[in-house]
């Protein structure tokens, strides 16, 4: 004797070996002893033997045609066994019976299970709902593979044009577009890049990369609203000072400039002088809603897009030969021993004598020159010798006294690197082919610590001042320099341990980071209130808009920082590709297993993996040979031909965790499409 039974959604049939009231040991084909309760039992047979019974009904099962099965079917319940007699004949056997059953049990839309072996036709309506769906869904199939087979001839669908970079970045897997790409990537054993690039969906790699720049962070496009930027209509003093201030050639949101009084008078009074968008623009405002979308100016090679318009920049902007407003900070020193005698900070109109531009003058307001062991008369500068020299030497002790609280120097071990694009404007994004010139700059230099300095200073003076009259900012922090103690943001006045002050409120940049520009909005509001400037403030203590504008500025600017990177990134790969470059001399950064070691080069701002380091050690010179450039993975690979210098040994945790940080950047570019996706339609 055998049985038919149910067993977790299948069925099972076998040899009956025993039976008692509530169940029965059954004999699979397998081998394999099973107990069966007799509520699972849903059919008793002398013959066929069970896999000849189950393979026999599977074929005949799909012979049934369930819209003729549905009319012979009764209206009330009815079993499996009936619907075989309805349908074969009065005599079905065993083997239409199972058939039967196998047919109903996977046509859900048209019969529903009722008890044991028991079902209902499904209200007509639903039937026909389900028919409508099984229809869409075999189209969408249908529009799969069509879509598949044209990228896989080397034509790309439009809708797949369309959603390219959501397919590749942020897809939904369960649309067709979707599934298209990745069946035809399996079909022609081709990475989705490069199926994609073939079938023309992506132009070029830059196009690639700036394309998915747009998607990810400025989907609405990059331009601007047309607004009028509002006038200051203060009546402010003008400052009795001749301000200069010291950024590159294409910077045109001149935030902040230098003034120098008393100097050769033993008291001299530094002014730092930071435009003041602040005094016009009001929270909440249409520009100050644009300011808090962008939160931060995004830089790349050859291009940026500002975080307010050029026409509300230029309104404030620190240019060269006007009366420009500011806040202004001014430190009152001993000429002596520089230390700190007063502060002071006003709202004032400032004369700017010139805006000096340090690509222009690093070759020659050098060290020497400023400390009088050169004694070239550069009369072109407009600054004079004394005072350049003396804010060195106040940038100097300050950056010693900041060391001291640090507990150790900064390092400057590497260079700065600077982009220039071959190409007559950088007013509209690049195409990618231009010529790039990849230059290097000692970090340290001269210009650059002036201003490093006089900016610390500020925002270290400005955030203790907010904190000393109860006004909330936005504070940069950094508890400790122990291993894995990471710069944080938030509204206390907390020590800055990497930079070595009391408190940082980023303040000096309120044309380009809009966190300065509501830290600035706080600040007029000390300068004009004093004491009761809380009550002033538009922010207040413990304000739920602070945290948020934290929150979202965290998020832009680490966005931000990465297209920067990798833009960057393309760029020197494109400077390898254009100069010919075969080989590079690099040190070892980290071993990433396998025999790979990722390094660094040595004369670009490359990181990349190479073969061939085994039995090295980290920090070792080695000459490398280059394989081939991939623009749009902005991966290159390589091969150590050479053993160079050992490994210099060093304790600096700072350059091991910037290397760290590096090291995720260094990688190739990774996308979300799956190739282990199935790319059957659900119908979704």
């Amino acid at each position: 004797m055998y049985a038919l039974f149910e067993e977790a959604g299948k069925f099972m049939a076998g040899r009956i070996l025993s039976e008692a009231e509530a169940s029965a040991q059954v004999e699979l084909d397998s081998g394999k002893r099973v107990k069966v309760k007799a509520a699972a039992m849903l059919l008793k047979f002398e013959k066929p033997a069970p896999a000849s019974l189950l393979s026999e009904a599977a074929v005949l099962s799909q012979s049934i045609e369930l819209e003729l099965a549905y009319e012979f079917a009764s209206d009330e319940e009815f079993g499996f066994a009936d619907l075989a007699k309805d349908y074969f004949s009065d005599g079905a056997g065993t083997v239409q019976q199972v058939a039967a059953l196998l047919r109903l049990h996977e046509a859900p839309h048209y019969f529903r299970r009722g008890g044991k072996g028991r079902y209902r036709k499904a209200p007509a309506e639903i039937v026909q709902q389900a028919l409508l769906a099984i229809e869409k869904k075999k189209q969408v199939q249908a529009q799969i593979e069509a879509w598949s087979a044209e990228l896989v001839a080397g034509t790309c669908p439009e809708p797949i044009r369309e959603q390219l970079y959501k397919i590749l970045f942020r897809p939904d897997k369960n649309t067709p577009e979707y599934k298209a790409v990745v069946e035809a990537s399996k079909a022609s054993q081709t990475a989705p890049l490069d199926l994609l690039q073939k079938a023309g969906a992506i132009a070029s790699a830059w196009d690639f990369h700036w394309q998915r720049f747009l998607f990810d962070l400025f989907p609405k496009g990059t331009g601007f609203p047309a607004l009028q930027a509002p006038a200051i209509t203060d009546d402010l003093p003008l400052a009795p000072v001749q301000a200069f201030s010291i950024d590159d050639s294409h910077t045109t949101e001149i935030d902040d400039a230098l003034s120098l009084q008393g100097l050769g008078s033993g008291t001299v009074t530094v002014g730092i002088h930071i435009a003041a968008p602040g005094l016009a623009l009001t929270p909440g405002s249409a520009i100050d809603q644009l300011g808090r979308q962008r939160l931060s100016t995004v830089y790349m090679p050859g291009y940026k897009i500002t975080m307010l318009p050029d026409s509300v920049v230029q309104a404030y902007t620190l240019i060269e030969g006007r009366d420009c407003t500011a806040v202004s900070l001014y430190v009152t020193f001993s000429e002596d021993t520089l230390e700190v005698q007063n502060t002071e900070t006003r709202l004032e109109r400032v004369p700017i004598l010139v805006n000096l531009r340090h690509d222009q003058l690093d070759d020659r307001i050098t060290r020497e020159w400023l400390e009088g062991e050169d004694q070239s008369d550069h009369a072109d500068v407009p600054v004079s010798r004394a005072t350049l020299g003396f804010f060195w030497r106040l940038a100097q002790t300050l950056k010693a006294r900041r060391e001291v609280v640090r507990g150790k120097p900064e390092s400057f071990n590497r260079p700065d690197y600077s982009f220039k694009l071959d190409r007559p404007s950088n007013d509209t994004p690049p195409t990618g082919e231009e010529t790039v010139v990849i230059g290097t700059r000692k970090r340290g230099a001269p210009l650059d610590l002036m201003v490093a300095e006089a900016m610390i200073l500020a925002n270290s003076t400005w955030g203790q001042w907010m904190a000393s009259v109860g006004v909330p900012g936005i504070y940069r922090s950094q508890a400790s320099m122990a291993p894995g103690v990471k710069v944080r943001m938030g509204t206390k006045a907390l020590p800055h341990a990497g930079i070595g002050v009391p408190s940082y409120a980023w303040s000096t940049s309120p044309l380009r980071r809009y966190t300065d520009l509501v830290n600035q909005w706080q600040i007029i509001a000390c300068a004009r209130h004093g004491a009761t400037a809380a009550l002033a403030a538009p922010f207040k203590p413990k304000d739920a808009e602070l945290f948020s504008i934290i929150s979202g500025f965290d998020a832009a600017y680490s966005a931000y920082n990465s297209v920067q990177s990798s833009m960057e990134r393309y760029w020197t790969l494109r400077h390898v590709q254009q100069q010919g470059i075969e080989e590079l001399e690099a040190s070892l950064v980290k071993e990433m297993g396998g025999g790979v070691w990722l390094v660094r080069a040595d004369s670009l701002p490359l990181m990349f993996s190479v073969m061939g380091a085994q039995g090295l050690m980290r920090g070792a010179r080695v000459r490398v040979k280059l394989g081939e450039v991939d623009l749009m993975a902005l991966d290159v690979h390589g091969t150590v031909t050479a053993h160079l210098d050992a490994p210099v040994a060093t304790a600096d945790q700072e350059a091991d965790e910037a290397e760290e940080d590096e090291a995720l950047a260094a990688g190739p570019l990774t996308i979300a499409v799956d190739l282990n996706d199935s790319t059957q339609s659900d119908g979704a």
